[in-house]
Order: structure tokens, then sequence, then C-alpha cells
């Protein structure tokens, strides 16, 4: 009996080391993740104290997270100082991941336009604007387009708003400050506003723009992510004649595209 309740032991024992071992390499991937993210945009690099003052770890830690992952090529040298920045896999792997995200999206895209008839956008978040990566022109002789690679602010556009709704107010404010620049006569400028409306945006799941970027044009948008982490945006800009009287329907199809795009994401991860 003793040698069988010894062996129970010895199994929850080694189970225990086990659990603890896929902690703590699933601890090492969320630093190493935080360390790459806190290199973002720095295109002179950060050095290591700069590096774990900003992901709060210690500076031991973080050398050897940056040792491993320069192994990689995933970080490179920046300076003969000790600095790092992004390296080329790295930059490889997200151009592939955001092409392939596009071509993924594209076919949903084209699917939304034609149920409505109308431009249907994609884009990505960028700090404080958005990127239009790709679109689909709607049919009709009046319609809103433009063009991919142009950027926007977040705080008067559909898309934009719809990432500023799955953010906290701090956060918000943080990021794209207190007051904007009035672009229309209907631009919102005071952050106080604005979270107002991003309130009623969290609840439906659907951002508008009233002619706010753009006098004549309104638009709905939608939020989500794709397979590695990174925000994207799904707009349809209508001229503001015709969307008051499509809105809800826009918005509808834009939820359940949204959904679909998202579950197809969760098939292709599985």
């Amino acid at each position: 009996m003793q040698v069988g309740a010894t062996e129970r032991e010895a199994g929850s024992d080694r189970m225990d080391q086990r659990v603890t071992n896929e902690k703590s390499q699933v601890q090492v991937i969320a630093r190493a993740a935080a360390i790459l993210r806190a290199l973002e945009d720095e295109a002179n690099g950060l050095s290591l104290g700069q590096i774990a003052q900003r992901v709060n770890l210690a500076r031991s830690t973080v050398q050897r997270i940056v040792a491993a992952l320069a192994a990689e090529k995933l970080l490179i040298a920046a300076s003969p100082t000790g600095r790092v920045r992004l390296g080329p896999t790295i930059l490889r792997l997200a151009a592939s991941a955001r092409t392939d995200f596009v071509a993924l999206a594209r076919p949903f895209l084209v699917k939304l336009s034609n149920e409505l008839n109308e431009t249907v956008d994609l884009a990505t978040v960028k700090k404080d604007h958005l990127i239009f990566v790709d679109q689909v022109i709607g049919p009709q002789r009046l319609r809103a387009v433009s063009a991919v690679g142009e950027t926007f602010p977040l705080y008067c556009t559909a898309n934009g708003k719809a990432y500023l709704a799955a953010l906290d107010d701090v956060a918000v404010a943080r990021l794209i400050g207190t007051s904007f620049e009035r672009r229309t006569p209907n631009t919102i400028i005071r952050v106080a506003d604005l979270l107002k409306e991003l309130k009623a945006a969290r609840k439906s799941g659907v951002a508008f723009d009233r002619e706010e970027h753009t006098l004549g044009i309104c638009a709905a948008g939608v939020v989500l992510r794709d397979l590695v982490g990174n925000d994207l945006a799904i707009s349809v800009p209508v001229p503001a004649q015709r969307f008051h009287a499509q809105e809800k329907m826009i918005a509808e199809r834009l939820l359940a595209t949204r959904r679909a795009l998202e579950e197809h994401l969760a098939a292709a991860a599985a």
C-alpha cells in the first residue's frame, strides 16, 4: 500500500512540474511579445534599460530574452552601444500576415459590397490613425472612394471610432488627447462628447461617422483582430443622402460580416 501511495505522489509531483514548466514557457512567450511590442515604431531602437522600463521587467531578464530573439533575427543591433530594434525576420512575418489577412478577408468584403451595393473598406490601426489596406468599390455612380494606403484619424471616422470603442475611456484619452481638429461642422472636437458616442458603440458593436470627416459622406464601421492580434476595421462609407435610409441594414450586415470573418479566422487557427 505504501508503495502505491509513493507512486501516486511521484506521479503528482511530475504533473505539477509539467504544469509549472508550461506556465513558465507561456510567461517567457508573453514577455518576448511585450518586448517586441515595445520596439514597434522605434526605428532607432531602444537600450536594454529602456526596454526593461517599458515592459516592467528586470534588465537581466530583458537581456536573456533579447539575446534569444536576436539569435532568431527577430531583433538586430541598432547601434554599437547596445540598442536593439526589430529585425528582418519579424518584418517579413508581419508583412506576410497582413497580406494573408487582406486576401482572406477579401471575399467577405466583396459579399458585403454586393449585399449593400456600396463601397466597403478594410483598414488597419497604426497608433492614432487608420491606414486603408483594401477596398471593394460599390457599383453606384455616386459613391465614396478612398485610396488604399491613405491615412485617416480615429476620432472622426466610423472605423476609427469602432477601434476606440474597444478601449477604455482612459486609454482613449491617452491615445488621441482631449480635443480634436474640427474637419466639418459635425466633427466631435471634445473627448467628453466622443466618449458618450463610444459608449453607444460598445453596446451596439457598430460605430458611425455622420459627416464628421467629410461633408456629404457618412459611414458605419466595426473592428476585429486578425490571427496575430492586429486590430483591423471594416467600414461602409455612403453618400449622406442614401445613408440614413440604409443605416440599420448597413449596421446589421456589418455585424454579420464580422461574425462570419471571425468564425473563419477561428477555424483557420484551429
